[in-house]
């Protein structure tokens, strides 16, 4: 079975890897960005992202409980 490669699980995508050579400004602009990219999706978005958060893990967290239950 493959590995989800990202924290999200997609196993395909837009590679993504972060320059070797940034310095320590540049990757703090990049954190500061995403971060507020964050808050913004967030507070434009945060309960229906919770909901269907929770939708996701409770349909997951039941089909690995019934992977676990004998067949009969």
């Amino acid at each position: 079975m493959t590995r989800p490669l990202l924290p999200s699980g997609r196993l395909r995508g837009l590679p993504f890897t972060v320059p070797d050579d940034w310095t320590p400004e540049q990757a703090l602009a990049v954190f500061e960005l995403l971060e507020d990219l964050l808050v913004v999706v967030t507070d434009f978005y945060g309960a229906q992202l919770n909901d269907l958060l929770h939708e996701q893990r409770s349909s997951e967290a039941h089909a690995r409980t019934h992977e676990r239950d004998p067949p009969f």
